[in-house]
């Protein structure tokens, strides 16, 4: 098989979290899973031998298939797909490999709700500051790339999540909520195992901001700063969550590659 149809560990660790992340697909066995029923952050878990559902998943997007040790389950799937015209790439020593590695992290399948209509589905206040943008930055990045969020009236929150089987987040009284003198953004963190140093950076400004605590870290008062300043741009809270999307986005490779560069004028002196 070509080497162009093989990743290894780093080269996708550095993807996760991003938006250039191609899907991931975890193809295990269940007896396999079942001894590790964790995933690589934003994976879907799919059957080997259903690879037409899959392509229509994929919508002509990159894959990673991820088997138990990077044999022959993903590298038969990525041969099939190949020879649909689809563009995939089997982890080299799958998650084996993955889970032994520096600096990778896995999401606990239990700690993900279910989905809803093939999706988890969230809710939570409208007109959204930081948390609320942060925590669905965080969800889409990490846990499921397919998220859906509502937002709507305050007293409606819990209304909704029972109606329509939606997870309440963000609001007194639920699991995905503050507790104590942290916010939402750090419960999930520590919900779905997300424990990275950069994450952990970028925590520190959401909780700085969203709690107004600015001493938290000096990014803080910046982040609050941007974060009303879309609130007053966009009168579409999915609109804002999309240019929030991108707000992140450049604040998680801030955290991760660029938190100890700084700027001065005149340039020679940077």
């Amino acid at each position: 098989m070509p080497a162009t149809t093989e990743i290894t560990v780093s080269q996708l660790n550095r993807l996760i979290g991003t938006p250039d992340c191609p899907v991931i697909v975890d193809i295990r066995l269940p007896e396999d899973f079942e001894t590790d029923p964790s995933v690589i952050p934003g994976s879907i878990r799919h059957s080997h031998s259903d690879i037409r559902g899959l392509i229509v998943h994929l919508e002509g997007r990159r894959a990673v298939i991820v088997c138990h040790k990077g044999l022959k389950l993903s590298q038969g799937v990525v041969a099939l797909l190949a020879c649909e015209g689809e563009k995939a790439e089997y982890l080299q020593g799958g998650i084996q490999a993955w889970r032994v590695a520096e600096e990778t992290l896995c999401v606990p399948v239990a700690a993900v709700p279910a989905p809803v209509e093939g999706a988890t589905l969230w809710v939570t206040r409208h007109r959204p500051k930081v948390d609320r943008i942060a925590c669905p930055w965080l969800i889409r990045r990490f846990v499921d790339p397919s998220a859906r969020f509502l937002f709507v009236s305050p007293a409606e929150v819990l209304g909704v999540a029972e109606r329509f089987g939606a997870t309440p987040f963000d609001i007194e009284g639920v699991y995905f909520s503050h507790r104590g003198e942290t916010c939402t953004f750090d419960t999930m963190l520590e919900s779905f195992g997300l424990t990275s140093p950069a994450l952990q950076r970028l925590a520190a400004v959401v909780r700085g901001a969203d709690t107004n605590r600015h001493d938290l870290h000096p990014v803080a008062a910046g982040l609050l700063a941007i974060s009303v300043g879309l609130s007053r741009q966009y009168r579409d809270d999915l609109a804002q969550l999309d240019a929030g999307m991108t707000l992140y986005d450049a604040l998680y490779r801030w955290a991760r590659d660029g938190f100890d560069e700084g700027h001065d004028w005149p340039a020679a002196r940077g």
